[in-house]
């Protein structure tokens, strides 16, 4: 059986995560989604949270299957005896970065995890999670960049804040 896993924040999940997710599940058998648990991070949503968004925009995709870990890829991936990382990438300024996490990725493993590359789909390239939350906390409209229900999610994190906002 061919795994992989697909690990991240997905803090909010967004529509580049769902391609990427959408594309490597078409190329394993089972593609384990992953929620990290970065306890140097301050996320919006609670690791619960993202993994039920996830379950949620995922539930039509059969060999999906969503969880979470704490601590290195690497562990997490032995323990589910999986070899395969996949990672998206949205432009080559991307690629420097996740090039070192991979390789770093392969030593501490002994050579048993390798990772795939995902370009993200030309219409997603320019999405990321924090750009996500940083328009929803300005009173931007998210529905382009994020499913409905991960939309509503985030509006209600973050209610109704108006009188945060710069003003002009």
């Amino acid at each position: 059986m061919k795994e992989a896993i697909y690990p991240g924040s997905f803090d909010p999940v967004t529509y580049g995560h769902i391609d990427v997710i959408r594309r490597a599940a078409c190329m394993f058998d089972r593609l384990l989604v992953s929620v990290l648990d970065n306890k140097a991070k301050v996320p919006l949503f609670t690791v619960d949270e993202r993994v039920k968004m996830l379950q949620d925009v995922t539930r039509d995709i059969e060999n999906v299957e969503i969880g979470c870990f704490q601590g290195l890829l690497v562990d997490y991936a032995r323990k589910q005896n999986v070899h395969i990382a996949i990672r998206g990438l949205r432009a080559v300024t991307d690629f420097e970065y996740e090039l070192q996490i991979a390789q770093t990725n392969r030593k501490l493993s002994g050579g048993n995890l390798d990772t795939i590359f995902l370009c993200t789909s030309l219409e997603y390239a320019y999405l990321n999670s924090s750009s996500v939350k940083e328009i929803a906390y300005f009173g931007g409209d998210i529905s382009a960049l994020v499913p409905p229900e991960v939309a509503a999610r985030v509006k209600e994190k973050y209610g109704d804040r108006a009188d945060e906002r710069p003003r002009s």
